[in-house]
């Protein structure tokens, strides 16, 4: 079927228009069916591409690929993965915060290799309801900054009375909580035991 030569080719049907590809005994290879409800192609495999031949879109019964440079998903909701998600990177637009939320449950990130989190820019928050926690099984926990600050940690008890002195010695609980005393000629970090109970 052909259209006069600058003309368009309508098909125009009450019900649907059913396109058909056959094979030499007369079975159907892929179908192309344009209904009032939709628009289903059946095949082994389908494709978009570009004028170039580009592949833009495929799916098949193995996967569904998108080629594209960039996939945009508008939908307010955002994307939803009922399993699992697998990328090399993840990255907002430019000028936009990026988010990742699990309202309801944890958020998991694992990699065999390590994970690396940079804010090259601005800086890096991270804050929790209850407990946050580093910990690391069989390495170390480094801080490198050219300044640590513990600005809430409890102090102990003066034991001199009136003193105006400023400098204070850290000293660590044996379950590991952190507290300041104030410095003397030697360690007074016994003397302040109580702030462990």
């Amino acid at each position: 079927v052909l259209s006069f030569q600058g003309n368009p080719l309508y098909f125009q049907s009450a019900r649907n228009v059913t396109v058909n590809i056959l094979n030499e005994k007369t079975k159907v290879l892929t179908r192309l069916v344009t209904g009032p409800q939709a628009v289903e192609a059946h095949s082994q495999k389908f494709e978009v591409k570009t004028l170039s031949g580009k592949l833009l879109f495929s799916a098949d019964d193995n996967e569904v690929v998108v080629g594209a440079e960039r996939l945009r998903v508008l939908g307010a909701e955002g994307t939803v993965f009922p399993k699992s998600i697998e990328t090399p990177n993840v990255r907002a637009d430019p000028f936009k915060e990026l988010r990742l939320e699990s309202p309801t449950r944890a958020l998991v990130m694992e990699a065999p290799k390590g994970i690396e989190i940079n804010a090259e820019a601005g800086s890096l928050k991270a804050t929790c309801r209850t407990e946050l926690r580093l910990e690391s099984k069989d390495g170390e926990i480094t801080l490198n900054s050219a300044k640590i600050k513990l600005p809430n940690l409890p102090q102990g008890s003066s034991s001199s009375a009136g003193s105006r002195q400023k400098i204070y010695e850290l000293c660590v609980c044996p379950n590991g909580r952190l507290f300041l005393s104030q410095a003397g000629s030697s360690s007074t970090c016994q003397i302040n035991t109580s702030v462990c109970l």
